[in-house]
């Protein structure tokens, strides 16, 4: 079984400004490698896999569909809440929410160097993570915009994503989530979101290699202008 190489947990995602996600709610199996392949094709810097209602053998499957094109280490993979199929697959991160498995007994399980990221959807929630620098590798603040992906979830706006950007000042990667399109990402970057994710833009998009180039083009003329730090 190919597994990713290790590299600089830290340094991986201090470079990072796009984050993919193949979600099982917007994919057939069968097409989670060539959309993934695409997806790196495209440049994303960080892939997750997320099923929501699959059971455990067929989050398996889908994520051994794709584990080969992460061999080289390049880009980290991360299995979303399932803790138990994370360890399972050497190198491969996990995302967990609020009420997932809490984040100090997830690093206990995982370990020092393996990627653990927390979504956030509050400012009280955002801090909590900052106090949990130590231990995540990353955290995301979200839903930004109303998003199908995540229809139970409030809108927090680009209020809070200009609120827990000063909080942070780069202490944690800060990755910005939840009814992002390509249309809308440069209003999320000008309130200070360094690092984006998008579901369904790029999902449903005809081509998704282009679609992650774009995303990136949208950041990082901003940030060799000075407007978007490390």
């Amino acid at each position: 079984m190919t597994e990713p190489a290790a590299h600089s947990t830290a340094e991986r995602l201090r470079h990072a400004r796009f984050y993919g996600i193949l979600d099982a709610a917007y994919l057939a199996p069968a097409q989670f490698a060539p959309v993934c392949r695409a997806m790196l094709e495209g440049g994303a810097d960080i892939v997750q896999v997320r099923a929501k209602g699959v059971d455990e053998a067929g989050y398996r499957a889908l994520l051994e569909s794709i584990l080969p094109q992460f061999a080289k280490g390049n880009v980290p993979l991360i299995v979303n809440d399932h803790l138990a199929i994370a360890l399972e697959y050497p190198g491969v991160g996990l995302h967990v929410g609020q009420d997932d498995t809490p984040v100090p007994a997830a690093r206990a399980a995982l370990g020092p160097d393996r990627i653990l990221g927390l979504s956030t959807h509050s400012e009280k929630q955002a801090a909590a993570a900052l106090e949990m620098a130590g231990i995540l590798s990353y955290f995301c603040v979200g839903p930004v915009f109303p998003t199908l992906t995540k229809p139970d979830y409030r809108a927090v706006g680009l209020d809070l994503v200009k609120t827990v950007a000063a909080m942070n000042a780069e202490r944690l990667p800060l990755f910005c989530i939840g009814g992002i399109n390509r249309g809308n990402a440069a209003e999320v970057v000008a309130a200070g979101g360094r690092r984006l994710v998008a579901v369904s833009d790029v999902l449903h998009a005809s081509d998704p290699a282009k679609a992650v180039a774009e995303f990136k083009a949208l950041i990082t003329p901003l940030k060799k202008s000075g407007k978007v730090a490390g």
